[in-house]
């Protein structure tokens, strides 16, 4: 048998960890040849122009919706500033794989309260689940270097901003 879709590979109901979907997605196996031919690959030279997300961090697109025409993915190069800090956040309908290239020591406070403290450090991997708040803290002198991928391919990506968490931060900071 001869697969020419996404829904005759895995079922008319499938959906995407987003929920959105695949109905619609493009035939990617022609009946004819069995090859791609409706994309095209896209060489990306060097990452995007920097430009500092909403919670803080500084981000580079390498593939994304916007240089690639990305449907799922987003790649690029994340950073934060030394002594610098993000807004406390979660991202609402994606999740985020980062592996951590260069810099110091990176704390990470995850959890409804940012109850838990992680440290990452270069050759650290690090998975963001969708809707887990948290707040990276670069405490050292030298810019924290990522490559990061997420599930949302925009480069507004789907975050929301967590104010009344900032504030907890600020007082965890003051009792110790």
């Amino acid at each position: 048998m001869r697969f020419r879709n996404f829904s005759q590979v895995f079922g008319a109901g499938f959906k995407t960890t987003t929920g959105r979907s695949r109905q619609d997605a493009p035939r990617f196996i022609p009946e004819e040849t069995g090859m791609i031919t409706e994309r095209q690959a896209k060489v990306i030279r060097g990452a995007g122009t920097p430009a500092q997300a909403e919670q803080g961090s500084i981000y580079s697109a390498g593939v994304s919706a916007e240089t690639a025409g990305a449907a799922g993915l987003w790649l690029g190069i994340i950073s934060l500033p030394p002594g610098r800090r993000t807004s406390a956040h979660l991202h609402a309908a994606h999740e985020s794989a980062l592996f951590m290239m260069s810099g110091g020591e990176v704390e990470l406070f995850t959890g409804a309260k940012l109850e838990h403290r992680d440290v990452i450090r270069p050759g650290d991997y690090l998975f963001i689940p969708a809707g887990l708040p948290h707040v990276a803290v670069n405490p050292s002198d030298t810019p924290a270097v990522f490559m990061g991928a997420r599930t949302d391919p925009n480069a507004n990506e789907s975050v929301v901003m967590l104010p009344e968490l900032d504030a907890r931060l600020v007082e965890m900071a003051r009792l110790t």
